[in-house]
């Protein structure tokens, strides 16, 4: 979803804006409006931003959330690959200096976020060790997983990360163990997040209105948690890999998740230690379980081997 124009966001207006310039907005993109001003209201203010933080959105659209977040903000680093949005965003709000217009992508691709972009959140982070680094946007729907995961694989995981996306990704995000939505995504994001859905809308506060419910989610970064992965990214492998065929039995996807790295009697091993049948499912399993799961495997690996599974 992109997000809009100043406090004039209603969708007469935006209905308006876009005949005079003769656009319309890009599906492919993902540009829905959120028309609620109420509700745009509340996304700004539940990351609680002061002028600590530098905060990172991503699409900018017409300018509406930006523009509300440079009042409270340090720094707003604020990211649109549309360059009609860009354009239109940056007219918007030409007297603001703490905002930096980037028309980029966010994604270089499906697991690898924009380094340039990365590279402009580090810079302004380190301009003074009390910045805060935060993400709050109106996500499109297509990059809402990949960004998300990505940023939390990073040196400078967000603090929080306040966001309207899909419910059925909010969802899934909160899922508890043994229910249809629990799986890596899941996982990965409370391992290392305390995570809540704020609020569920309904698809009449955006324009054009999307086909599905959406939901105000928020991430808060838990550095206790974080502490006890030991490699981000074996762990991060370690869970995609326990659930990418989730109705298999477990024994059988660890088996071939290591194949040609262990024995399937190591694998047996390990799940004896941890008092697991190989008949159960990882959806049945706790993300403190399965972090503990992963560590068993970790160790029996030297370093330069804790990057990718089979």
């Amino acid at each position: 979803m992109g997000e809009g124009s100043s406090n004039n966001q209603t969708r007469a207006y935006l209905m308006q804006r876009f005949e005079t310039l003769g656009i319309h907005p890009r599906g492919k993109l993902g540009q829905n409006f959120l028309i609620d001003l109420n509700l745009l209201h509340l996304l700004h203010e539940t990351a609680n931003l002061d002028k600590n933080d530098v905060v990172l959105e991503v699409g900018t659209g017409t300018g509406s959330l930006t523009g509300a977040m440079a009042l409270e903000a340090g720094q707003v680093i604020t990211v649109e690959v549309d360059s009609v949005m860009h354009e239109m965003a940056k007219q918007e709000h030409w007297d603001k200096n703490n905002i930096r217009f980037l028309f980029a992508d966010i994604l270089e691709n499906k697991n690898r976020l924009n380094r340039e972009v990365l590279d402009v959140v580090r810079e302004e982070l380190a301009k003074s060790p009390d910045r805060r680094f935060k993400l709050c946007a109106n996500l499109p729907y297509q990059i809402a997983t990949p960004l998300m995961s990505n940023l939390l694989l990073t040196d400078i995981p967000p603090v929080s990360m306040t966001v309207t996306i899909q419910k059925e990704v909010g969802d899934r995000i909160v899922a508890k163990p043994r229910t249809k939505d629990y799986g890596a995504l899941a996982v990965w994001m409370q391992a290392q997040c305390d995570c809540r859905i704020v609020r569920i809308m309904p698809p009449s506060v955006f324009w054009p209105r999307p086909k599905v419910d959406s939901a105000i989610v928020q991430l808060i970064y838990n550095e206790k948690k974080r502490a006890k992965i030991k490699n981000l990214r074996f762990f991060h492998e370690f869970v995609r890999a326990l659930f990418f065929h989730r109705r298999k039995f477990i024994r059988s996807v660890l088996c071939s998740a290591f194949k040609n790295r262990l024995e399937k009697d190591a694998v047996d091993r390990i799940l004896d230690e941890m008092d697991l049948k190989g008949e159960i499912r990882a959806e049945t399993l706790s993300v403190k379980t399965i972090l503990a799961l992963s560590e068993k495997f970790r160790v029996l690996f030297p370093p330069e081997e804790q990057t990718v599974l089979s």
